[in-house]
């Protein structure tokens, strides 16, 4: 995927205090969703009765676009659409080949459920998407309907996949499957074998803290070094490079050729040090960090100005965030590791991630 039709000179990228760039912005387009998983969004809080966001108070595309624009101009290469789930966004593939043209921007890629997949992955893959990330934490229809609140089913997250690879996406999909102990732990051999030589790649991710709502305790988490080894004892390992510096998941490939997995290993192997991220979220604020506690608006900056004056102020508005940035909540996490949950979650009210994404 190129960065635009126009010539784009390279950007020296924004640094925060601990200098870390500004490479990559993931864009919360819809708070809702049409699961209801456990360690998201629990249906005791996410019931009928909860408030999303009405459309008027989400960003439109305009928006969007100018913020992508914008951040390209920081040194932003990379963009992931995230929800809530994405695909009940209206119009999506329309807002994809939008950011496919804005200069700089080299990457964009999607994270869904998978459900929607069979009406629009064509339209997503004609718009310029490249690559998606699906989430599917167990092939047990009983475990699967556990963690996703009693929604949805795995055939037909698998059915959307199967749509995405004929829609031109084969070996350009990810599985990523959030493992908690004794909810999903002892199927991931099964999932794990039912995508090998398909080119899928599952990525194997620590149950985190993340939010308030999802009840979590450090003695949930299987940690990565775990399930390495119960894996390797099924079918041996060897160690990949990252694709690119500052990489989340650490890769392995099957030694008998019949693909790779990741480990995404927030709790037991903090990778803040490295981290480029900010997060976009559907009513137009941004977040420095998956943990964060509060994020600086930029909608009405967006509403009130010009086009000139709103591009100046935002950039400047940007920068001057991811400048001041200091977050390493996972590093600090750790440092607490011998102290109670209720001490390692002392951050209190912390974002919740269908907000802002995962």
């Amino acid at each position: 995927m190129t960065g635009g039709e126009e010539a784009v000179q390279s950007v020296a990228p924004c640094r925060d205090r601990r200098g870390r760039p500004l490479r990559d912005l993931r864009i919360s387009v819809m708070d809702r969703c049409n699961f209801r998983c456990s360690y998201c969004m629990p249906e005791s809080t996410y019931h009928e009765g909860f408030r999303f966001l009405p459309p008027a108070e989400r960003l439109d595309f305009d928006e969007i676009e100018c913020v992508v624009r914008v951040a390209a101009s920081l040194g932003v290469t990379k963009i992931r659409l995230t929800g809530g789930e994405p695909l009940l966004r209206p119009e999506l593939p329309d807002l994809v080949s939008r950011l496919v043209r804005v200069p700089g921007i080299e990457d964009i890629a999607l994270t869904t459920n998978g459900v929607l997949l069979p009406r629009c992955a064509q339209a997503l893959w004609q718009a310029g998407l490249r690559r998606i990330s699906v989430s599917l934490d167990s092939l047990n229809p009983a475990v699967f309907a556990r963690m996703s609140g009693g929604r949805g089913a795995p055939q037909a997250v698998l059915k959307g996949i199967e749509a995405a690879q004929q829609a031109g996406f084969e070996g350009a999909i990810k599985i990523n499957t959030v493992v908690q102990r004794g909810v999903n732990d002892a199927g991931v051999p099964d999932l794990l074998s039912y995508f090998r030589n398909t080119g899928c790649v599952v990525r194997l991710i620590e149950y985190m803290d993340v939010g308030n709502r999802n009840g979590w305790e450090k003695k949930d988490v299987v940690p990565s070094q775990d399930m390495l080894r119960r894996i390797n004892a099924l079918w041996p390992l060897v160690p990949l490079s990252p694709h690119y510096q500052g990489e989340v998941a650490r890769r392995y490939g099957y030694l008998d050729g019949a693909g790779e997995i990741g480990f995404i290993s927030s709790v037991s192997a903090p990778f803040c040090g490295a981290c480029s991220r900010a997060r976009l979220s559907s009513d137009g604020k941004i977040y420095t960090c998956l943990f964060a506690t509060q994020g600086q608006d930029l909608r009405a900056l967006l509403r009130d100005q010009q086009q000139a004056e709103r591009d100046a102020s935002l950039r400047a508005v940007l920068s001057g965030i991811w400048g001041n940035r200091t977050d390493r909540y996972s590093e600090e996490r750790a440092a607490r590791s011998t102290h109670s949950a209720a001490t390692l979650d002392a951050k209190a009210d912390k974002i919740e991630m269908h907000y802002i994404g995962g």
